[in-house]
């Protein structure tokens, strides 16, 4: 039976950046991971899917090569090809997570893992049942899609995103049921490529936690490319004939059949509790979460839990920061989590991006706050790049400290990481600005979305 200091349970990007951390402070360190390191995020999520987006981007591009002077024959994409280099990118990856755990000399175990007691451990493996002892637990196994109870979701063809994703063809058409980012994300996808694609939202909006200014400004493109957007609408059942078709019932009361060949559940995700019986542990939890305190700390003092099994922002970087203040807290350093400066990325296009609070909280708070707007289309960069659509917008408090950042354009998800420190740091809008910006640049529309907080914008009238 092998002992060590700590043992991750599951191999995603909060539990093996939390086994590289252990291991960095000299704490003997295994994990446990039944499928391949990585998780959903690098197997079957971000990675994959922003791979794929990659080769719709360029598919795009292509497209408008004309406009830049650039003249092509016949162009066309192979999705077969596409998705080959997806599973290379997302082998190598795999690959080199795979040597870090073995240069950092974390000890893996292949297979399905159980904790039986606070300090002990089982994994199935294909040769039988290893048990493993620990002075310290980190639970991180993770998220599986929540399916809601729909008559009908049962059906083939209807499947979530972690099974469409392995599909190496395209279907005519997909309605996406849920408008959140995982279900925008696939559905700029397939409209690239050419599927007719549907979003069907029970909320008034699409993507209810990003900035509503953001929101509104984005519709109208996803609508422009082709996609239909149903919101304040209601699945009441999925039914099968000839073929499939979403039966939904509008805002107005009308009863609509909506026909597609796959039907895409995205309505959020859910904690895995695989191999973690909460009653027999005494662990305490809220509603199907883990509940852990700043330090990633259980009601049981040696277990700690990481990633999206505690619920809260079901993001990697999220789990990778909570997985390193696990391992600093177990080798005896003061570490905890701020989730005050999150950034949160939504890959379509153009892209959204966002941090701190939106202006519809500091409404509904009652906060006194500025606010600026900086449109791309009043940069130089972005009109060379002919990706001029979309703003940067920042709030921030009466004194200027900037609160929030929200984005929608090219490059948001870059960008948003200067006003990530911003918000993290508690900058005032003066001192974001009067940091000197390369030009031309696209980070210019931050430094002039900062100088607008205080009135004096210097490319706009």
């Amino acid at each position: 039976m092998q002992h060590f200091q700590v043992v991750f349970l599951g191999g995603g990007p909060g539990g093996y950046v939390g086994a590289l951390r252990a291991a960095q402070l000299g704490l003997s360190v295994a994990l446990i991971e039944e499928f391949r390191v990585g998780g959903t995020c690098l197997n079957r999520g971000c990675i994959p899917t922003k791979t794929l987006l990659k080769s719709a981007e360029l598919w795009n591009e292509v497209k408008k090569a004309k406009e830049f002077g650039i003249h092509l024959g016949e162009i066309s994409f192979d999705y077969a090809a596409v998705m080959e280099r997806k599973e290379t990118v997302v082998n190598n990856l795999v690959i080199g997570i795979e040597q870090l755990l073995k240069a950092a000399n974390v000890a893996v175990f292949r297979g399905a893992g159980t904790i039986c007691e606070p300090s002990r451990l089982e994994v199935k493996t294909e040769e039988g049942v290893e048990t493993i002892t620990a002075d310290n637990v980190v639970l991180a196994t993770g998220s599986v899609p929540a399916r809601p109870p729909i008559p009908g979701s049962d059906l083939p063809g209807v499947v979530t995103s972690d099974e469409l994703l392995s599909e190496s063809s395209l279907p005519e058409s997909l309605v996406v049921i849920g408008g959140g980012i995982i279900g925008l994300e696939i559905a700029c996808l397939y409209q690239t490529f050419g599927v007719k694609v549907s979003i069907i939202e029970m909320l008034p909006t699409l993507l209810p936690n990003i900035d509503a200014e953001i929101v509104k400004r984005l519709v109208p493109l996803l609508k422009r490319s082709g996609i239909d957007i149903y919101t304040k609408t209601v699945v009441k059942k999925i039914i099968k004939e000839q073929s499939l078709a979403i039966v939904v019932e509008e805002s107005n009361g009308a009863i609509k059949e909506i026909p597609a060949e796959r039907v895409l559940i995205a309505t959020g995700r859910r904690p895995n509790l695989r191999g973690i019986d909460v009653e027999v542990l005494g662990l305490k939890t809220e509603r199907g979460a883990i509940v852990v305190n700043n330090q990633m700390q259980t009601s049981i003092p040696n277990v700690y839990a990481i990633g999206d099994v505690v619920g809260g922002i079901m993001l990697a970087h999220v789990a990778s920061e909570e997985g390193i203040v696990a391992a600093e807290n177990i080798a005896g350093y003061k570490a905890a989590m701020d989730y005050r400066a999150i950034p949160s990325v939504v890959f379509v296009s153009p892209e959204v991006a966002t941090v701190g609070v939106s202006e519809q909280q500091l409404k509904a708070d009652g906060v006194q706050y500025k606010v600026s707007k900086f449109p791309f289309s009043a940069i130089g960069k972005a009109v060379a790049m002919g990706e001029t659509l979309g703003i940067v917008k920042i709030v921030a408090d009466e004194q200027g400290v900037i609160l929030g950042g929200h984005i929608m354009g090219p490059q948001a998800g870059n960008l948003i990481q200067e006003l990530t420190v911003a918000v993290e740091k508690r900058l005032t809008a003066d001192e974001l600005a009067r940091m000197v910006h390369a030009h031309p640049t696209l980070a210019e529309t931050v430094m002039e979305a900062a100088y607008g907080i205080n009135g004096k914008p210097l490319h706009i009238k």
